[in-house]
């Protein structure tokens, strides 16, 4: 028996639950699809378990900058009462999603979607059937094609730990290492952060980094740039991973290795019986988010091929668009506005619109502002250390193209400079707003 669908989502995250509600709220007959529980990779083993996890290292280090300035004693993290507690954010998700969905008329299904023509899906031993179909699987780790990648552990693994090994390394040098790096370092693991380029964190201004690189080992951190990880090997109670440096072999010996090298659309779908063509980078959709090749798919988040950048509010926005599409016909193009991101170490590092070296490249007349801020009241009241931002001003529109921060209070005032710089606010009009005082956003115009 085939059940016959006008919508069939797969995936329950930010990507495909906004299409699933619109096109529900619209009258339609709507499945969702999930091989995982439901809720999607944010809120179960993404940036909101995440974020419980950072706001105690965040504390941890605020109250070790405090010692001797009014703040006495010393300070740990209890591993098993923080987990606990970040269990509170996630346990009750999946059971709350699915029951709503189902409250709505949805209907769900658990297990692994593969295509078996254009229009229809096999699940388990079912057949479902749709008018279209959105793909938002979000991604999974990279595949390193190593001797030994069986023993590494992976990012949703890290987020359920009960204990936290001594010593752990993370291999590849993304958002991913350093910010889980920045939690166990300040919990009492010692570790270790394995990068096989020149330089971590590429996609961030390169002085930030090494603003940030300075925090991580002044913590206990040591980042190994330019290593390759060539083997991981079990021996006895621990685990080597044998990497290759400029010629050298060097092994480090951890209780826990965690993939930390990126990651990659999560497609296996067997999409090829679907007529769904695909690239490394998602399903190859145009400008409506839809398969360029099966008029009936959809692709939204990770999982599909733009050049929104793999963060949870450009999923969201991908998804409303393509709610829109598939309700009303193709006529809504996705247009990427500022997409500001932050890696969630202590500090914070973020950043928007363009680098120092798109600016230059630009050719354009653009004004680069660059200060470290230790000094500045704003720091100096928590003894925070590390801290500065580049601004970069196109001076022949007065507007700002670009801001990169590291502070703590980096992730707050990133979204002032992405409104200015997505509404084309003048750097004049910015340096004159007021402010309340003393905040950090009242910095704003000293910074411009």
């Amino acid at each position: 028996m085939t059940n016959k669908y006008d919508l069939i989502v797969i995936g329950t995250g930010s990507g495909g639950s906004i299409t699933a509600a619109k096109c529900n709220q619209a009258g339609w007959r709507v499945a969702m699809i999930d091989d995982r529980s439901y809720g999607g990779t944010c809120a179960l083993r993404g940036c909101d378990p995440k974020k419980v996890l950072h706001g105690a290292a965040e504390l941890y280090d605020w109250h070790k900058r405090m010692k001797g300035s009014g703040i006495p004693g010393g300070v740990t993290i209890d591993w098993p009462e923080l987990m606990a507690f970040k269990k509170t954010f996630t346990d009750d998700v999946p059971d709350k999603k699915e029951k709503a969905l189902n409250k709505k008329g949805m209907d769900t299904y658990h297990g692994k979607a593969s295509f078996i023509n254009d229009r229809q899906l096999r699940i388990e031993d079912e057949v479902l059937e749709g008018k279209y179909i959105l793909i938002a699987t979000g991604a999974t780790p990279t595949p390193l094609s190593i001797p030994g990648e069986a023993y590494m552990t992976h990012s949703d693994e890290f987020l359920e730990l009960d204990r936290l090994p001594e010593t752990i390394v993370f291999v590849g040098g993304g958002y991913i290492s350093f910010e889980f790096a920045h939690i166990a370092a300040r919990a009492g693991a010692k570790v270790h952060i394995i990068h096989r380029g020149e330089r971590p964190l590429k996609h961030f201004d390169s002085d930030l980094v090494d603003s940030l690189l300075q925090k991580s080992e002044d913590i206990g951190i040591e980042v190994h740039e330019e290593h390759s990880v060539e083997a991981i090997e079990k021996e006895n109670d621990s685990l080597v991973v044998r990497t290759h440096t400029k010629g050298e072999e060097i092994s480090f010996s951890a209780d826990m290795v965690v993939h930390g090298a990126g990651r990659v659309p999560a497609l296996d779908l067997d999409l090829e019986q679907g007529n769904v063509d695909s690239t490394n980078d998602g399903v190859s959709v145009n400008g409506y988010l839809q398969s360029v090749t099966n008029p009936r798919v959809y692709a939204a988040g990770d999982a599909a091929s733009t050049s929104g950048l793999p963060l949870t509010p450009v999923a969201s926005m991908e998804s409303h668009i393509t709610a829109s599409n598939i309700l009303k016909g193709n006529h809504k193009e996705v247009e990427y506005p500022p997409m500001p991101s932050v890696v969630f170490t202590v500090p914070k590092l973020a950043s928007v619109g363009m680098t120092e070296k798109e600016a230059y490249a630009s050719g354009r007349d653009i004004d680069v502002k660059h200060q470290t801020v230790d000094g500045w009241f704003t720091y100096k009241r928590t003894n925070e250390t590390h801290t500065g931002f580049k601004i970069l001003v196109d001076n022949d529109k007065d507007q700002v193209v670009g801001a990169h921060l590291i502070s703590e209070e980096a992730d707050e005032l990133i979204n002032h400079f992405a409104t200015a710089i997505r509404f084309g606010i003048p750097a004049k009009e910015m340096k004159q707003m007021m402010y309340a005082y003393p905040t950090e956003a009242s910095d704003i115009a000293h910074m411009l």
